[in-house]
This record gives C-alpha cells, structure tokens and sequence, in this order.
C-alpha cells in the first residue's frame, strides 16, 4: 500500500532554474518527527509507488508529481503548469 506524506517545507539552492531550484523537501511524521528526502529520493519514491507526497493550503490540498524538463527529473505539484511554483512557496526545512 502507498504511503502519503504532506510536504510542508523545501530546501532551495541558489539556482535560478525553477527546475533546480529544490534541493530537498520535507515534513512531519504523525508522531511529530520531522521528516526530510532529496529531491532524488522523493522521485524515486514517487516513481516507486511506495510514497504519494502532497501539499496542502488553505484546505486545499494538491498532488506533487515529478516531471522532467530538458532531461531534468524534478517534482511539483499537479496544479502547477511547467514550473513548479507551489512548491518554491513553502517554508525552508527546519
């Protein structure tokens, strides 16, 4: 069975590329543990079917899917269009 996670925090490097600019995300266990994954582990674990990650505002909460561009394996959010803005919206990770 798939697990979910809510993603609540990203790691950004100071690259301009949109597609780059995530280096790890991150979350809260339901025991309050925090929880963090590179961005190459949460597309394999996407690509794996072992996790589902979403975020979540305001009520509403959207799927985070990865996505290549130019070769480039990157994550966003199902919402998004080609650049993964939702995402580049949430808090650092603690």
């Amino acid at each position: 069975m798939t697990k979910r996670a809510r993603i609540r925090y990203v790691n950004k490097t100071d690259r301009k590329n949109p597609h780059e600019r995530i280096s790890h995300v991150g979350g809260a266990n339901p025991d309050g543990t925090p929880w963090k994954r590179s961005i190459d582990q949460a597309i394999r674990d996407i690509e794996s079917n072992e996790w589902e990650f979403y975020v979540e505002e305001n009520g509403r909460r959207v799927d985070v899917v990865w996505a290549t561009h130019e070769g480039y394996k990157y994550i966003k959010t199902a919402a998004d269009d080609i650049h993964p803005n939702n995402l580049l919206l949430l808090a650092e990770c603690p």
